[in-house]
């Protein structure tokens, strides 16, 4: 019977380095070579726990070709270990993908758990963390935006996204115009000198960074829907509302009826019609 190798998902430490865990560097040391997403940022880790093995660079631009190679080397014998720039990998992450290839190859998986910005961020939040939604980063594609933030409305559990300083500030205004003044805490540079809790609500937030400047890397943890309420478009009348917020907010008229037709009982074509004959009123 041949002897497979093991990969070994590795979390490290999302700023501060005091938080790799012994078990961590102990495989990293063990394994034949470490699959990273960035190899200059791993080799500073490895550098500080004096650890010395090769690297394959592995990230989201050769997952596809270079993956089929480490599971490859894999089935060969070797062990392999995969980590990314900072916290676990797998997670919102083209490790997922490696993952996926190595247990339709039936090779052994195991993880090594570290740090992880999501589950730091809900912990810190003070919201509700009985159920989650992780939803990593929101798409730079406005219609793709639009369409996750609209099928988000009515959701009733704690909303976690990950955000750039960048776009934080649109990315504010566009929860405000979606969900409404729900709170939210914004949590930033976790586990860093300058790590920060803003625990406000999304109107307060928008206006903070429309006239501060973001710096850091952000987690956005925002209050679930209240199920009372209902938020899914019951009659016609709210099922245009939503149909008229998307296009306001930039969405063509067809992609927002077909949204607005996805969380309620109107067919697209239906609203279709029936925004049409409001626009001609």
């Amino acid at each position: 019977m041949e002897n497979k190798g093991t990969l070994y998902l590795v979390g490290t430490p999302i700023g501060n380095l005091s938080d790799m865990t012994f078990r961590a560097v102990e495989t990293l040391k063990s394994v034949d070579f470490i699959c990273a997403e960035d190899t200059r940022v791993t080799a500073k880790l490895l550098n500080y726990f004096e650890i010395k093995k090769p690297m394959v660079s592995y990230h989201e631009h050769n997952a596809n070709t270079v993956g089929s190679v480490i599971a490859d080397r894999l089935e060969a014998g070797e062990n392999a270990a995969i980590v990314t720039d900072a916290g676990m990998p797998c997670i919102s992450d083209p490790g997922e993908l490696l993952v996926k290839e190595c247990a339709r190859r039936n090779i052994d998986i195991k993880v090594v758990p570290g740090a992880t910005a999501v589950m730091s961020a809900a912990a810190l939040s003070g919201l509700s963390s009985k159920s989650i939604n992780f939803r990593g980063f929101l798409s730079v594609n406005k219609k793709q935006r639009y369409a996750h933030l609209s099928a988000l409305e009515s959701c009733p559990d704690t909303l976690i996204f990950y955000e750039a300083p960048h776009k934080l500030s649109s990315t504010l205004d566009d929860m405000l115009n979606f969900f409404g003044d729900r709170k939210i805490a914004i949590c930033r540079e976790l586990t860093k000198i300058h790590e920060e809790v803003k625990r406000t609500t999304l109107s307060q937030a928008a206006e903070f960074y429309r006239e501060n400047k973001p710096k850091g890397e952000f987690v956005l943890v925002i209050e679930g829907a209240d199920p009372a309420e209902g938020s899914a478009p019951q009659t016609l009348a709210d099922a245009l509302g939503q149909v008229r917020r998307l296009t306001e907010n930039g969405m063509r008229p067809a992609d927002a009826c077909r949204e607005a037709a996805r969380v309620s009982s109107f067919s697209k074509g239906e609203l279709y019609s029936a925004f049409l004959e409001e626009q001609d009123k």
